[in-house]
């Protein structure tokens, strides 16, 4: 009869012992779990305190300018550091107008290559296809610089500037010499540029298309054209639209390929032939070398002004995409 008392004290000790273990497993757990969740919600407002503090730092080191000049900043066309008058509508007459060049020229053909490998590309040639064009982002903007001087400024003085003035200079558009630099320069190297922004997005978006709406349309008895125009485009049309706007935010706050093409003169011409200057170019060119508090605040609102309007543009995007999208995974199609 003693024999099996020490058993039974033994089972208990044992279970309670694993049991206590359990508990320490949980607590040990929770402690984990809080720290995980702590250390999640530090990053995200990393960002946030990061994004509030460039905002604040611009504006606070803007505000000599803007109590100098107010609106009319904005409005004039004077820039002149030696009597301090400063007037930033040239650079965003130079912003506006190569970012929207860029944007005649790349939207064809990036939503043409975005059509081209969601539903017609053969699939072995659809991966190699997109990688290369999605590459080009990876290439440094100074690169693309040095491309367009000694490339692409030659062939437009030689061969494009002077077929556009013989045929489409009665415009206005397209007259003055043919130096290469200028706005047009800064467009095309621009619209190379956002491509592959343009297209990975709105390839992404037309992938989304369900593929019903593919076979519905065919099974009308429209023509393949016919398909993608109606099935597929029409139902991608607002996130396309986001991709273009992408796009645009690239374009406007692109700098030193455009610093190095644009000709940097302040000046409001009609003639794409013209040198001008962007408001990033102008923070490159001149910011190491502005002495007086004045002109160095008014640089740093025009990085204020292009910094707003980029947020602004790529949330625009954003909210377009999303409304095609929401927040669906890619898929393929044969």
């Amino acid at each position: 009869m003693p024999g099996p008392q020490p058993v039974e004290t033994k089972t208990v000790t044992s279970t309670q012992a694993s049991q206590a273990t359990l508990l320490l497993r949980a607590s040990g757990g929770e402690v984990q779990d809080r720290l995980f969740s702590t250390a999640m919600t530090l990053c995200g407002l990393a960002v946030l305190g990061v994004l509030g503090l460039i905002v604040f730092e611009l504006m606070l080191r803007s505000s000599l300018s803007w109590h100098a000049f107010g609106f009319k900043f904005f409005s004039g066309s004077d820039w002149d550091p030696v009597i301090e008058q400063f007037g930033a509508l040239p650079f965003v007459y130079g912003t506006l107008v190569s970012s929207l060049l860029a944007l005649v020229i790349a939207v064809p053909l990036s939503v043409g290559v975005a059509v081209f490998t969601t539903e017609m590309c053969p699939k072995a040639l659809r991966g190699p296809l997109s990688f290369f064009v999605e590459l080009l982002a990876a290439i440094p903007s100074v690169i693309y610089g040095l491309w367009a001087m000694f490339v692409l400024v030659p062939l437009l003085s030689q061969y494009v500037q002077p077929f556009l003035s013989k045929t489409l200079g009665w415009t206005g558009l397209f007259t003055g010499p043919s130096y290469g630099f200028g706005m047009l320069a800064a467009g095309i190297i621009l619209a190379i540029m956002i491509v592959p922004i343009i297209s990975s997005i709105a390839r992404e978006v037309l992938m989304v298309v369900p593929q019903h709406q593919r076979e519905g349309v065919l099974a009308l008895g429209a023509t393949r054209w016919e398909m993608i125009r109606v099935g597929v485009l029409r139902n991608a049309r607002a996130g396309i639209m986001g991709a273009i706007i992408l796009g645009l935010g690239r374009a406007l706050g692109e700098t030193m390929a455009v610093t190095m093409v644009i000709g940097n003169q302040p000046q409001i011409k009609a003639s794409l032939f013209e040198s001008g200057y962007s408001m990033a170019s102008v923070l490159a060119n001149e910011f190491s070398e502005a002495t007086g508090d004045v002109h160095r605040s008014a640089l740093i609102e025009i990085g204020l002004a292009l910094f707003l309007v980029t947020i602004v543009v790529n949330a625009m995007a954003r909210l377009l995409v999303w409304t095609v999208t929401r927040g669906q995974p890619a898929r393929g199609h044969a």
